[in-house]
């Protein structure tokens, strides 16, 4: 049973992540939406099928569209959602019959650190040769700006010389696509999760996530990030990638706390409802603030000093 569901659903995220050549805006909806079938395979029968169903589908876009694209959805899709969905089933006893789950905030932090290899992996597909990775993801920032001009949508300063700009922008690009790997691996996980669920196949209760926060190492491993981001090369590129992805992390632990906070009071409503829709119309406010919030959380344990009821048992 396991290779059938296994081979099923790596064929489906294969074909979601092949549709992305097509170019147009649905085309990279459903890319976002590739490691969803992963998921649901791996948490609904177990890791193995979700092992299986990377590797069909890294055959099938290898045989459909070419090997380098086989290996990019290994390490993009296929893989990343594997091992998020093996960590989310860990469990173990305490010895009294009872059975502890991996935390989930220890899963965001992997979740981070996932959406970091993933980038250096995307990088690596495109070339080995730093300089050259470089060079195309100037290209491509230069090409999109020129673009957004034409279309009088920005308005660069007179004397700003375009292509400068886009080569000192170059290096801060994997911070922006490792916090984008983070939402959609999170997202991808949580659609999942909640289907598999409703099939009752879920082998884990599912978790009060509001109470979900980093643990402190996180802040220990984004100074360490932000030092090593400044070395160059594929390393500070990692670097780079995973200071994004751990802000988009604490991005994500500041939601919960506002959920937390939040629990039994008549103002939770039109207040989370303010947030998710500033989250779409001032993201790029909006975002830095709830990551300073998960960050402030993390360090100081803002949950533990607002002496907040125990979780329910029942979400």
């Amino acid at each position: 049973m396991i290779p059938i569901v296994g081979i099923g659903a790596g064929l489906v995220s294969a074909l979601l992540f092949a549709v992305v050549i097509t170019g147009s805006s649905l085309a990279a909806l459903l890319y976002s939406a590739a490691p969803l079938p992963i998921f649901i395979a791996s948490l609904g029968w177990n890791h193995r099928s979700g092992l299986v169903a990377t590797i069909a589908g890294a055959l099938a876009v290898a045989f459909a569209l070419s090997p380098s694209g086989g290996i990019a959805f290994a390490l993009i899709i296929g893989l990343p959602a594997w091992w998020i969905a093996y960590l989310a089933l860990l469990a173990r006893g305490d010895g009294n019959g009872a059975v502890e789950w991996y935390p989930l905030g220890n899963l965001l932090l992997w979740i981070a650190a996932t959406a970091a290899l993933a980038t250096v992996g995307s990088a690596l597909v495109m070339t080995t040769d730093y300089d050259a990775y470089r060079m195309v993801i100037s290209r491509m920032i230069e090409n999109l700006l020129n673009e957004m001009v034409r279309a009088r949508l920005i308005a660069l300063p007179a004397g700003v010389d375009l292509k400068e700009f886009a080569q000192d922008l170059a290096p801060a690009v994997p911070l922006g696509i490792g916090a984008s790997f983070v939402t959609t691996i999170t997202a991808n996980l949580w659609l999942a999760a909640r289907a598999v669920k409703l099939s009752d196949r879920l082998p884990r209760p599912w978790p009060f996530i509001p109470s979900t926060t980093l643990p402190r190492r996180a802040l220990l491993l984004l100074v360490a990030a932000g030092v090593i981001a400044v070395v160059g090369g594929f390393v500070g590129l990692a670097a780079m990638a995973f200071v994004g992805a751990l802000f988009a992390a604490f991005m994500f632990s500041g939601l919960c706390l506002l959920h937390d906070l939040s629990r039994g009071r008549p103002w939770r409503l039109p207040m989370l409802i303010s947030v998710y829709v500033a989250l779409v119309v001032m993201q790029a406010v909006l975002t830095p603030l709830l990551a300073l919030v998960g960050l402030i959380d993390t360090a100081l344990g803002l949950r533990k000093r607002a002496a907040l009821p125990p979780p329910p048992t029942q979400s």
